[in-house]
């Protein structure tokens, strides 16, 4: 290795792109090409970086299988800040067993890493916790322990474990203090700020309340009956009926569960949840098939009972009935959520990302984009969709999540 690619990838590791582009910027050697590649991604070029990584591997020989795989995990990283999943994991798992045997075990566990972030950003959050557990973050390096740490702390979060995340973000502060990288203290600062953002609303006998993560922990822990709108579904304790392909019985649950220890009239049931304005009969017959389902589905956790004006939710035991909702009111939470990160998605990762189909979120895309609340980059299938943050809230209950069943 000559000076001037040592001294490139030192300010790499430094974060100081600059610095390293100042060395091998002119040069097309493959050596400089992955070290421009890297730069590049630093400064947020992941296009251009993703193409010198390429050329970069294209240009190592049979014999620098090291070099090749280095390449592999920094574009499949790439591809990932790109919010790009059409790779196929097992390259990257190829390129970490090849790290591993050739004695680079710093970067072998770097490429596992990136293959828990992105089951993470996928929502597959037990295989990512399972793979993380499997990693020691004390064998590695500090910048990849801070970057091990904050996936444990958001790994906790969306499990609702605030004080396992807390742990997780004060090993992270220590690591990145010891990296000396400004990019990751601020990144672990962010971390502990969301926090004590709003994360949900409370929403039980006609008030609202906003609640810090720490605070929907307790909730749930409290044994209540939870209608979720974060993550549409209803919660009493550990257990977890989902609803998330269920709009219609989600919606009537909502409204029980707002009007309890109340009841809700058939007619303004029928207004809310199909949308008519003018109920008839078939209205009437659709509310009672709906409301049979939802019945069945929440045998376990409550009990729908029907009364002289309309129906009433009565959950099961001694149990107070609580709405949480998201910290804004949008049809669109969840996939305002994904936007809010900063990265170009694609409608394909984000359909990915929701489970939901690619011409829905295409529709939903254009709805927000026509009221100014999204907004669009390249063309064709280059087209990548972003938005500004959402200051002031914590998204982290609209992000996909895989919660257990009843």
């Amino acid at each position: 290795m000559d000076s001037l690619i040592a001294a490139a990838a030192r300010a790499l590791a430094l974060g100081d792109p600059l610095a390293a582009l100042k060395r091998v910027g002119l040069r097309s050697d493959p050596p400089a090409l992955a070290l421009r590649g890297i730069a590049m991604a630093q400064l947020g070029e992941h296009a251009r970086a993703r193409e010198l990584l390429r050329r970069a591997a294209r240009g190592f020989g049979p014999r620098e299988a090291l070099a090749r795989a280095r390449c592999v995990v920094a574009e499949a990283e790439v591809a990932l800040a790109l919010r790009d999943f059409r790779g196929a994991p097992r390259a990257l798992a190829a390129a970490s067993v090849t790290l591993e045997a050739l004695g680079d075990r710093a970067n072998a566990l770097y490429a596992r890493l990136v293959a828990v972030r992105r089951l993470l950003l996928l929502g597959r959050l037990e295989e990512a916790t399972c793979d993380l557990a499997r990693l020691d973050a004390r064998e590695l390096p500090p910048v990849l322990q801070t970057v091990a740490e904050l996936t444990a702390a958001e790994l906790a979060l969306r499990a609702l474990c605030t004080g396992r995340a807390r742990e997780a973000l004060a090993r992270a502060r220590e690591a990145a203090e010891r990296a000396h990288v400004p990019a990751l203290a601020a990144e672990v600062a962010e971390a502990h700020a969301l926090l004590e953002r709003p994360a949900a609303r409370r929403i039980d006998t006609g008030h609202a309340q906003l609640l810090r993560l720490e605070e929907v922990a307790a909730l749930v822990a409290s044994g209540a009956l939870v209608v979720d709108a974060c993550r549409r579904g209803v919660r009493v304790g550990d257990r977890w009926q989902a609803l998330t392909r269920r709009p219609v019985p989600f919606a009537l649950a909502r409204a029980l569960a707002e009007a309890w220890p109340g009841d809700v009239d058939r007619n303004a049931l029928i207004l809310r949840v199909f949308a008519t304005r003018r109920p008839n009969e078939s209205h009437r017959a659709r509310l009672r098939v709906e409301i049979g389902r939802l019945r069945n589905l929440l045998a376990p956790l409550a009990r729908i009972d029907a009364t002289a004006l309309g129906f009433r939710l009565t959950p099961a035991g001694e149990r107070s009935v609580v709405v949480l909702a998201p910290p804004f009111d949008d049809d669109q939470a969840s996939l305002l959520a994904l936007l809010a990160d900063g990265a170009a998605w694609s409608t394909s990762a984000l359909a990915l990302a929701l489970g939901a189909s690619q011409r829905t979120i295409q529709r939903a895309l254009v709805e927000l984009e026509s009221a100014g609340r999204v907004r669009s980059i390249g063309r064709a299938r280059a087209r990548r969709w972003l938005s500004p943050s959402l200051t002031g809230a914590a998204t982290i209950l609209l992000l996909p999540a895989a919660l257990p069943s009843t």
